[in-house]
């Protein structure tokens, strides 16, 4: 069976719609084998690409805002931290109607706008940083159009649905999100040695010549248009990816939208959160600024992108254990890994000697401990990461379950069930990722909250609360998803 893809003869039938595809049937074998598995690769590589910068222009604020003292700006912790969360909660808002965006106005076509949207974030930081002057609600605005990039997450999972089969959904959703997850690690490894603030290991030197943070911002100005250019060139969109905002808020009613959207918040929510605060952690109780450059203790720029990098690898690996074993079972396993994990970080915290700024002895003795804090964490975002991608592996498949069992197998019921099954879950991908991503909010603010006289203290509470949370995560995954008798006794059917 021959793939029917319109731009074969725009030219002469309908200049309009080039790059539209009108025939797309990925649950047919012949037509996968014949043409569709090369078209869906090929939009999912360039949709990885957007992706991925989406996620290094939303947390660019993780690492600068520790370089932002170096460069002449005198900001508090708390106000550090908040400059950190606040592109994560306008992210974490911008996703549903980046998700219905997608059957709206096509794929392809929405990839080349919220990629475009990204050099608002990333020419304003350039501006900025270049003035001392810039007050601290100008940053703080600047900070929220990062939220852009947090938003095209939503968009691009929604799209790259459509394109691939059940089978094949965790891998390809997990290698999606996996790639733009290293936009995390990537813009925290690299942003240091662009902006002359470190090197990498003493294998890469920094930049000379003192800290120019808005290299960083033209770079990715740079990489915005790139972006845009690539999709335009060789995405496409889909006739049948569409539906009508009715249709796709109809997710919203459904209780499996918000048991998701509880687990992922645990789940990404702790990755993006985590990767976003991990920066300041190390600089605020692991290192001290005398002597310059490179002070006392540990330098948090050559740690810093470890974690994201870490949960961005797993990611995949989750999605791929997911299709081989179950979403419910290996996200129930990520979990339970946190509460263990998590519960070994506040240990160590507790060791922890406050404020090291104030005595670099502090510094040193909290030194010793750092290599059980990074340990433990990145264990934890190794679970975030299988969580992630098994989390999402199991949204699709719950729809297409519920399709299954409501109706004939092999006639036209069948059939429409299953098309619906697949939009509505392109909805629902979006409700619970907006819903996850607000945990990149609300992880940094508790973590140093502005109305907290003691960080280390919220620090402290803030894990705490976080272990109850995965607790009672692992409860709902269990109780939900997998308790026997499945039919009988929860909403999910088997194989979920």
């Amino acid at each position: 069976m021959t793939l029917i893809d319109n731009r074969a003869d725009a030219a002469t039938t309908a200049p309009a719609r080039a790059h539209w595809i009108d025939d797309w049937r990925p649950e047919d074998p012949a037509f996968w084998e014949g043409g569709g598995k090369r078209v869906a690769r090929r939009n999912l590589i360039w949709s990885i690409f957007a992706e991925h910068l989406g996620f290094s222009v939303w947390l660019i604020w993780s690492v600068s805002s520790a370089f932002l003292l170096a460069m002449g700006f005198e900001f508090t912790p708390q106000q550090l931290f908040f400059l950190v969360a606040l592109p994560n909660l306008v992210g974490s808002l911008l996703r549903l109607p980046y998700t219905f965006a997608v059957p709206r106005f096509g794929g392809r076509n929405w990839t080349m706008v919220s990629a475009a949207l990204l050099l608002i974030p990333t020419l304003l930081f350039a501006i900025a940083v270049q003035h001392p002057g810039t007050p601290y609600w100008a940053f703080c605005l600047i900070a929220a159009t990062a939220g852009f990039g947090g938003g095209n997450f939503a968009s691009s999972m929604a799209n790259i649905n459509f394109f691939y089969p059940a089978d094949k959904k965790g891998t390809a959703l997990g290698l999606n999100a996996a790639g733009g997850n290293a936009g995390v690690s990537i813009i925290q490894l690299l942003l240091p040695v662009m902006i002359g603030g470190a090197g990498i290991f003493g294998l890469v030197k920094a930049s000379e010549g003192g800290i120019h943070l808005e290299t960083a911002g033209y770079v990715y100005a740079g990489l915005a248009v790139l972006a845009t250019v690539a999709a335009y060139l060789w995405m496409d969109n889909l006739t049948g990816a569409t539906s009508k905002p009715r249709e796709q808020l109809a997710v919203v009613r459904k209780p499996h939208t918000w048991i998701m959207a509880f687990l992922y918040i645990g789940t990404f929510g702790s990755f993006i959160g985590y990767s976003a605060a991990m920066p300041l952690l190390i600089k605020l109780n692991f290192w001290v600024a005398d002597p310059a450059p490179l002070g006392t203790g540990i330098y948090f720029a050559y740690y810093a992108f470890l974690g994201a990098g870490v949960g961005s690898v797993m990611r995949p690996f989750g999605g791929w254990l997911a299709d081989k074993y179950g979403g419910a079972k290996i996200t129930l396993i990520a979990l339970l890994g946190m509460v263990a994990f998590t519960l070994a970080v506040l240990v160590t915290l507790m060791q922890l000697t406050p404020n090291p700024t104030a005595d670099p002895a502090i510094a040193s003795d909290n030194q010793s401990l750092f290599p059980w804090f990074l340990a433990f964490f990145l264990v934890i975002f190794a679970f975030t990461g299988v969580g992630n991608g098994s989390a999402y592996k199991m949204i699709p498949a719950i729809w297409r379950r519920e399709a299954e069992a409501s109706t004939a197998g092999g006639g036209p019921e069948r059939a429409a069930a299953l098309d619906a099954a697949t939009k509505e879950s392109s909805a629902a991908l979006g409700v619970v990722g907006s819903a996850g991503a607000l945990g990149g909010f609300l992880i940094p603010i508790a973590f140093s909250s502005p109305w907290v006289d003691d960080p280390m203290a919220a620090t402290k509470s803030a894990f705490v609360v976080f272990t109850a949370y995965y607790v009672v995560c692992a409860v709902v995954c269990w109780a939900v998803y997998l308790r026997k008798p499945a039919k009988a006794t929860s909403l999910a059917v088997a194989g979920v």
